[in-house]
Parts: structure tokens; C-alpha cells; sequence
């Protein structure tokens, strides 16, 4: 439900190229698209991107809360974002998301993680996100799969991660 929800709200105002979704949190890695490509795709006056994301969080709480009978907040701590200043950056960024399940203990092989869009770099079936660009940015579907098993450069990622790296 929360990625249809998200397809829903955000797709239309941002290109995906890496998700991962947690117990407790989620990662997404997004850019925000031009005025006029989002124009081109919406017939309502343009909003900023945050009154979307909070659309979005709002219809997921909504949703969640009634599903299970409960209300308040789903969210603990508020949206973070942090720019994508490099391509280097982008491609730690892409294998952080996708290994975070296995950073915080939740799995042994981030591999084996049903919720983020690692397995979507591998397939062949249509998708919302930026699959070919995040292809090109790695090299390659051999360079993603070696990448990925090398693990993390924590000294680039550690100051600009918005959660800690214990």
C-alpha cells in the first residue's frame, strides 16, 4: 500500500532511483522534476514538492490508522532530505539504501529484502522507477551486483546520512 500511495502522490513530481522500506523508516532517493515537466503531466496549480510529500504521508497515516484501528502519528522524527551533490555520491547512496535492512540486523543478505528496489535493477518488468539511469550511473547491471556486495564507502556517506552509522 505505501508504494502505491507513493506512485500516486510522488511519481507524478520526482523520478525514483532507489527505495528501501523498513519497520521504523524508509529511504528514498528522488529528484524533484522540472516545473514544466510537471506541468506538462497536471492540470492543478503547482504546489511545492513538501506539500506533496506531505499529501502522501498524510494518505498513508490515514490509511495505516484505519486499517489497524489506531490513530496519531505513524512518523517519529520529521522528513529529512539531503541534496545529491555528486555521482559518486549517487552510486554510495543507491547501495546505502539497498543495504540498509541488513545494516540494521533485519536480514542477513540485504539481497533477500523484499521491500526495496535492489531486485527491480534485475528485472526486466516495468516500473516507476529510473531503472536506466541508475543502470548507466553504475556502469552497468555487473558493476550494480559487484558494487552492491563491496559494501559502502563510509567515510563519504557519514556526513551527509541523516541516521547514524553504528
Amino acid at each position: 500500500y505505501f508504494l502505491r500511495q507513493y506512485t500516486k502522490h510522488i511519481n507524478p513530481i520526482a523520478d525514483t532511483f532507489a527505495y528501501c522500506l523498513l519497520p521504523n523508516h524508509f529511504h528514498l532517493l528522488v529528484k524533484i522534476k522540472t516545473v514544466e515537466a510537471i506541468q506538462r503531466h497536471q492540470r492543478k496549480p503547482l504546489k511545492k514538492p513538501s506539500q506533496y510529500f506531505s499529501n502522501f504521508f498524510n494518505a498513508y497515516a490515514r490509511a495505516f490508522n484505519n486499517a489497524f484501528q489506531r490513530t496519531g502519528s505513524l512518523f517519529e522524527r520529521p522528513f529529512g532530505r539531503i541534496p545529491v551533490t555528486s555521482d559518486a555520491y549517487f552510486v554510495q547512496l543507491v547501495i546505502y539504501i539497498h543495504r540498509n535492512p541488513q545494516k540494521h540486523g533485519l536480514i542477513d543478505d540485504y539481497r533477500a529484502w523484499p521491500y526495496s528496489s535492489y531486485h527491480t535493477l534485475f528485472s526486466n518488468k516495468p516500473t516507476p522507477m529510473q531503472r536506466d539511469a541508475v543502470l548507466e550511473w553504475f556502469g552497468g547491471i555487473r558493476d550494480v551486483e559487484s558494487l552492491h556486495q563491496a559494501g559502502v564507502d563510509e567515510a563519504l556517506l557519514e556526513p551527509l546520512i541523516l541516521e547514524d552509522f553504528d
